[in-house]
């Protein structure tokens, strides 16, 4: 049905492409709309589209707190769901005006932080947030958390842990003058959307000067994509020329989208993306922040349900000083040291 634009409700679902006055596509047929791609249509001056309305349904929100954050501790829960719904905000502005709040930005992990204030179980964390979407949102605010942790770990003072966390989730905010239709699909993009998705990382870098005037976080919003052994973009910046704080936020970046699932569906498990972050230390991320990473969360994993690509389920009992990706896990039956046990693998973590 024809819907005027502002009758539109989150989770209607588009019947048809749209696209603005001068026939450029913005948003795909199927898209479930969310607030950001309402803002996209409004501002464009659509009148009408064709949706099928989600009333009478269960609507899609970006922030289904019922089922994405399922799980999580009532404060803990309550906490993530201030800091998504802040970095939504800040995005949205972003979008819509071309800058953002600096107050918003300075204190939008504040009560993420305070709550985990002591928690040194990250694994069980990251475990727990596992569940929540991969949307930008969510994607970013992982991002500024895990680079808060192996900024820490690697003897920051709290205020640079604080900006390093900052630079983290703002990392990606130049997406927010991609068109959404490069946002949502990057699965099927075309060469041509591939080039204007890498222009991220210079709208960053734009917005963050433009809003806060910050050349260190806006150097790490340009930067991210860089690798040590210079493949990355946008400038092929080899190890000595990535910011510092750039090398943590893109160690947190890299680890945040190897727990995303597949186009198929599919995750890697957690032991696995670790190995695989623990290689890219050798050649393109900075082997400092991948140690603290991998040296901080490998005894949490200690006291872990497992499940095996054998189908057996056990429990981590032991870790292997030789080779910490293969400890000894004990089943209802037997221990299993997977040091010997080449053929076994963990294929799954539990809280």
């Amino acid at each position: 049905m024809l819907i005027h634009i502002f009758d539109l409700k989150q989770g209607d679902t588009l019947l048809a492409d749209a696209f603005n006055r001068q026939g450029v596509p913005l948003l795909k047929q199927g898209t479930q709309l969310t607030d950001e791609d309402i803002t996209l249509l409004t501002r464009h001056q659509l009148d009408y589209v064709d949706v099928a309305s989600s009333q009478g349904t269960a609507a899609f929100t970006e922030r289904d707190t019922e089922h994405d954050l399922i799980g999580l501790p009532a404060g803990l829960k309550e906490s993530v769901e201030q800091s998504l719904q802040a970095y939504q905000s800040l995005f949205l502005e972003a979008l819509t005006k071309g800058k953002f709040s600096a107050e918003l930005a300075d204190h939008l992990m504040e009560p993420l932080l305070l709550n985990l204030n002591g928690q040194n179980d990250i694994v069980s964390l990251l475990l727990m947030l596992e569940a929540e979407d991969d949307h930008i949102y969510s994607h970013s605010l992982k991002v500024g958390l895990l680079s808060y942790y192996i900024a820490d770990w690697l003897g920051y003072s709290e205020e640079e842990c604080y900006r390093i966390s900052r630079a983290g989730y703002l990392h990606d905010i130049g997406k927010s003058r991609l068109p959404s239709i490069i946002r949502s699909d990057r699965e099927s993009m075309n060469e041509s959307e591939r080039k204007e998705l890498k222009k991220h990382t210079q709208y960053g870098y734009d917005l963050i000067m433009e809003s806060l005037n910050d050349k260190t976080t806006a150097l790490v919003a340009l930067q991210h994509h860089e690798r040590n052994d210079g493949t990355g973009y946008p400038q092929r910046l080899y190890k000595n020329g990535i910011h510092a704080y750039t090398r943590i936020v893109s160690v947190a970046d890299v680890f945040v989208n190897m727990t995303s699932a597949s186009s198929d569906g599919s995750k890697q498990g957690l032991v696995t993306i670790l190995q695989n972050i623990h290689e890219l230390g050798f050649s393109k991320l900075h082997e400092k922040p991948v140690q603290a990473l991998i040296h901080h969360m490998s005894p949490n994993l200690v006291g872990k349900k497992v499940q095996l690509d054998n189908g057996e389920n056990g429990m981590i009992v032991l870790a292997n000083q030789t080779d910490m990706f293969r400890p000894l896990i004990q089943t209802d039956k037997q221990f299993i040291d997977l040091s010997k046990e080449r053929k076994i693998r963990i294929s799954k973590v539990f809280i």
